[in-house]
């Protein structure tokens, strides 16, 4: 079949393979057929009676590199594309070519061309193919990630295929910590990055670093964060007893920081005056509790999980019984880069979705576990990163808790998280004066855009970008963020 070839004619050998279904080829299947004897098809007489074997035995050749020739002209391109989105259809409609010519002989082409749109957009999905027209302007990319299971879409979308669906080369590029990821974002040495979701708010208004767009296209992970103490703190599980307590958090902007110091000051604790709070790497954190360095740490996981594993800690409270679906970390880009290279863009934020979507499936979380588990990535043992995905773990105080959400993977981008996000900025200090939230957090977070390329996707996005939460039994309304931020009692504004 040529790369133009209409799979609605029933005189059109559509794929390859065999009528029997058994054989690369019709011409493998014909040369079986001799050895034994056996007496051919009906279908497989038409096609000898038509001579169309070698056609059969070289359509997937046909068909395969039109799409990708240069000599090609993009009109043509869009045919290929749309007969392939045709063909794509009919084969997961009919499974074998002779199913399809038969059904299509027996009803008439219109016929079935309008019972299968009535279920099947055609039209759309075609459409939708072929608006992401011209080249990729780079497929070679760097993406940086900091090795926790926050970051599982970008890290797995590498050893199981994601990005090289989109037609990329993508290298992630395991970083020590969100400093260095930062920087090296903003010197142009990463493509995109693995974030934590205060940072793209923090780079756009120059809060830590030199003010530059940036943006978040998609949410990475949902809770996944847990508070871990160190277990000479076994007899110290209420939080008025922490004071003088040292906890580490991975970075100054990120929902660790937010959490951490929201859930001791609703406990009555000032976290700038009763506790320490410092910046600990996540590969460094098991290493330091076990030092004494820290009596614990809001931390990432597997970090939680590994304290338990090396005995130096226990699992006091996961975050998501302090906000239930809090974003934690994200898919992250400079402006730049994304008005530059529109449609490398648009191929890794797809990437990106895709690979989300595989990873909220709790049925792959064992094979996602053993990608990212080996050394170039986490460089975890598999068992700790699957009590992390799957939700069945130990909390190192003798129980085996099942909690399939412990950490989940929800990509959209709520402009109310951005909200809430810049109003605990405010409240410790980290940025100061007047804030237009709402148009700070549409700048920064990609709802709508991540809407429409959900909604392109077959998946179905919310149909507003701003909710209410609650945190610790509070309501936050993102349409009076002021008034949220005076109701606090410990407060730096």
């Amino acid at each position: 079949m040529g790369a133009l070839s209409n799979p609605f004619d029933p005189d059109q050998t559509l794929w390859g393979g065999c009528s029997c279904g058994q054989h690369a080829s019709q011409a493998e299947h014909d040369a079986a057929h001799r050895l034994t004897g056996a007496a051919p098809a009906p279908d497989e007489r038409e096609r000898l009676a038509e001579g169309r074997v070698a056609e059969s035995a070289a359509s997937d050749r046909a068909a395969q590199p039109a799409d990708t020739d240069p000599d090609v002209a993009w009109t043509d391109r869009e045919a290929v594309l749309a007969r392939t989105v045709e063909s794509a259809v009919l084969r997961g409609v009919f499974g074998g070519d002779a199913s399809r010519r038969g059904f299509l002989r027996a009803v008439g082409s219109a016929t079935a061309l309008a019972a299968i749109s009535q279920f099947i957009p055609l039209d759309k999905l075609k459409a939708a193919i072929v608006e992401a027209k011209g080249p990729l302007e780079k497929t070679e990319l760097n993406i940086g990630f900091v090795p926790i299971t926050c970051a599982t879409p970008i890290i797995m979308a590498s050893p199981l295929g994601f990005y090289e669906r989109y037609g990329l080369d993508v290298e992630v590029i395991k970083t020590a910590g969100w400093a260095v990821s930062r920087d090296k974002s903003l010197a142009e040495e990463y493509d995109a990055a693995h974030m934590l979701t205060p940072m793209p708010l923090a780079i756009t208004l120059g809060a830590g670093s030199v003010a530059t767009p940036w943006t978040m296209p998609a949410v990475e992970n949902i809770n996944g964060q847990a508070i871990t103490l160190a277990m000479k703190h076994l007899d110290r599980q209420d939080p008025s007893q922490w004071k003088g307590f040292v906890f580490g958090v991975p970075f100054e902007y990120s929902m660790h920081n937010f959490l951490l110091r929201y859930y001791v000051a609703e406990a009555g604790l000032d976290p700038d005056q009763d506790i320490q709070i410092r910046v600990v790497p996540p590969p460094e954190m098991v290493a330091n509790l076990s030092a004494g360095n820290l009596d614990g740490y809001l931390s990432p996981d597997p970090f939680n999980q590994r304290a338990v594993y090396d005995g130096v800690g226990f699992i006091y409270k996961l975050t998501k019984e302090i906000w239930e679906g809090h974003p934690c970390c994200a898919f992250a880009a400079s402006r730049k880069f994304i008005d530059e290279t529109p449609n490398t863009f648009l191929a890794l934020y797809k990437a990106i979705l895709d690979a989300t979507a595989y990873s909220q499936v709790h049925e792959n979380r064992k094979e996602i576990a053993e990608a990212i588990a080996p050394r170039n990535y986490l460089n975890q043992p598999v068992t700790v990163v699957e009590q992390v995905l799957t939700g069945r773990f130990a909390d190192g105080l003798g129980n085996v808790r099942n909690e399939p959400d412990r950490i989940d993977f929800d990509p959209f981008p709520y402009h109310s998280f951005a909200v809430w996000i810049l109003t605990q900025m405010k409240r410790w200090g980290y940025v100061e004066g007047d804030l237009d939230y709402a148009a700070i957090a549409e700048q920064v977070y990609l709802a709508t855009d991540a809407a429409a390329v959900m909604q392109e996707m077959g998946m179905s996005p919310p149909e507003t970008t701003y909710k209410s939460h609650t945190i610790m039994g509070k309501t936050f309304d993102p349409a009076e963020p002021e008034a949220y931020l005076q109701s606090f009692a410990i407060s730096r504004v």
